[in-house]
């Protein structure tokens, strides 16, 4: 469906529309979205092919889950909420339009739910997930009980929404598809703007435009915030202002709003000096390492601040914030080898999430397991995502996840893989899924830094990997005391394995 076409769901909100259905529930964003309207104590059906683990959250809560798709789903429903991933001639989605029913888009769904809420919503090509999760938690803090929806699970909180009972809905807005421009903010953010989603605008000017276009459906008594130091968000915070419109900025630049300075990051964490309009707040610390993450917690606080929440509250808030899911997880450390979790995908964030973890592997190798994500960014950015992967020390490359997109000749992991400047020995495509496990057992040894990176499939193998390192691990040991049994069946196979590594 052209998401061009879509228009907002008007004077609705989420009680009006009825009995409500999720097609592919399971996702990260259709989940939340699910979560949200169960809280809401309205009835939520979904239905999904895999076993994601926000499923069993939503039977929780009451949602009826449906592990197939089919038309019959449809029985007792009111509306039908879609995402762009599902196609027109899905079959739930066809059967819905057949019989009349309301059909949304999840965006819509969305922007029905934040009806008679002051909205802040996050976007930009990084970084809007981890800052939405880092103003969701600011406002947690001040005791204002937020209702939030982001696409990514809050650490230790173990949830990606929320129904609050205060007058803010902190909300993440993705512009991947559009459907940013649905909503009606009080409160703006643009992370920054980078080049990404092209076979939605066409170029980067488009892309650009939609992000003029999101400031300006802004409510004028609110405003935008948005980074100092980049050339096409200092464009649009000018081109706002010169329109009338209130514009905050943050970033190391001298004319930023918000100030950092004294930037540093290490495996302890990242920790900068703030100031607003020459005000010093003093260090902002977070316990998690990356300059990115410093940039992403300065437009939460600054956005905050502005909203006239006490700024040594929202510090203190940044200092215990947990992470999100996703966005450098540790998964477990079996053997000595720490296994690590990312989504980046764009070589823009890979390559910051990259360097964070060759700071934490220090005398240690990094090993990064890529699933490149949309057969069309790989090819038109292959050249900048081989070049972030060649930070790494060993890469291993899976094929393309591009649901729905054909791949050609020439395109794809093994493309990828030749492309990354690396030796041939450090490099490797591996095609099949079960043989990546055996793969980084055979790499990895003590005080590595493994990390499963990219598209979203690919966060299901971090346990498949600790599992074979445990085993790994055991037959080691096994060795070092001298209680293996050379003639047990066990023994030969983890022997062999060990072998072969």
């Amino acid at each position: 469906m052209e998401t061009a076409e879509l228009t907002p769901a008007g004077v609705l909100t989420a009680e009006e529309l009825g009995t409500v259905h999720f097609i592919g529930v399971g996702g990260v964003g259709m989940s939340g979205l699910a979560r949200l309207y169960l809280t809401r104590s309205i009835a939520v059906s979904g239905s999904e092919l895999r076993e994601w683990p926000a499923l069993a959250a939503l039977r929780a809560l009451g949602g009826t889950i449906y592990m197939t798709h089919e038309g019959s789903n449809l029985d007792g429903v009111d509306t039908v909420v879609y995402s762009t991933a599902i196609p027109d001639d899905h079959i739930e989605l066809v059967e819905a339009r057949r019989r009349g029913l309301r059909v949304l888009h999840r965006a819509e769904a969305l922007a029905a739910a934040m009806t008679g809420r002051q909205t802040i919503a996050i976007a930009g090509t990084h970084g809007k997930t981890t800052t939405t999760s880092m103003a969701t938690l600011i406002f947690q803090h001040a005791g204002l009980d937020p209702s939030f929806v982001i696409g990514g699970e809050i650490s230790e909180v173990g949830s990606n929404a929320h129904h609050g009972g205060g007058d803010y809905f902190v909300a993440e807005a993705d512009e991947s598809d559009r459907s940013f421009l649905l909503y009606r903010p009080h409160v703006s953010i643009v992370t920054n703007i980078d080049s990404d989603h092209l076979n939605t605008y066409g170029d980067l000017d488009g892309l650009r435009e939609a992000f003029r276009e999101f400031g300006r459906l802004t409510d004028p008594s609110g405003f935008v915030v948005t980074w100092a130091d980049n050339d096409f968000t200092r464009e649009l915070a000018a081109t706002l202002r010169a329109e009338g419109r209130t514009v905050y900025t943050y970033g190391e630049s001298a004319d930023a709003d918000l100030r950092l300075t004294e930037v540093s990051s290490s495996v302890a964490g990242v920790r900068y000096l703030a100031t607003v309009d020459g005000e010093s707040l003093g260090e902002v610390s977070l316990p998690s390492p990356g300059r990115h993450l410093g940039l992403n917690s300065a437009g939460a606080l600054l956005t905050a601040v502005k909203l006239g929440l006490p700024a040594p509250m929202a510090v203190e808030a940044l200092a215990v914030f947990p992470g999100v899911r996703r966005r450098f997880e540790l998964k477990g450390i079996v053997g000595g080898v720490k296994v690590y979790d990312e989504y980046a995908y764009h070589p823009t964030s890979m390559t910051a999430a990259i360097s964070t973890l060759k700071e934490v592997a220090g005398a240690g190798r990094l090993i990064v397991v890529f699933q490149p994500y949309r057969v069309y960014r790989t090819r038109d950015l292959q050249a900048e995502i081989a070049q972030a992967l060649a930070i790494a020390d060993e890469v291993i490359v899976l094929e393309v996840f591009g649901p729905g997109e054909t791949r050609h000749p020439g395109e794809g992991g093994v493309a990828l893989t030749g492309a990354i400047g690396l030796p041939a020995d450090a490099k490797v495509f591996v095609p099949s899924w079960e043989d990546v496990p055996p793969e980084v057992a055979r790499r990895a040894r003590e005080g590595d830094v493994v990390v499963t990176m990219g598209a979203p499939p690919i966060s299901l193998m971090g346990d498949e990997l600790l599992t074979i390192l445990a085993r790994r691990a055991d037959a080691l040991r096994e060795e070092a005391d001298g209680s293996a049994d050379p003639a047990d069946e066990g023994y030969i196979a983890r022997h062999s394995r060990l072998a072969e590594g």
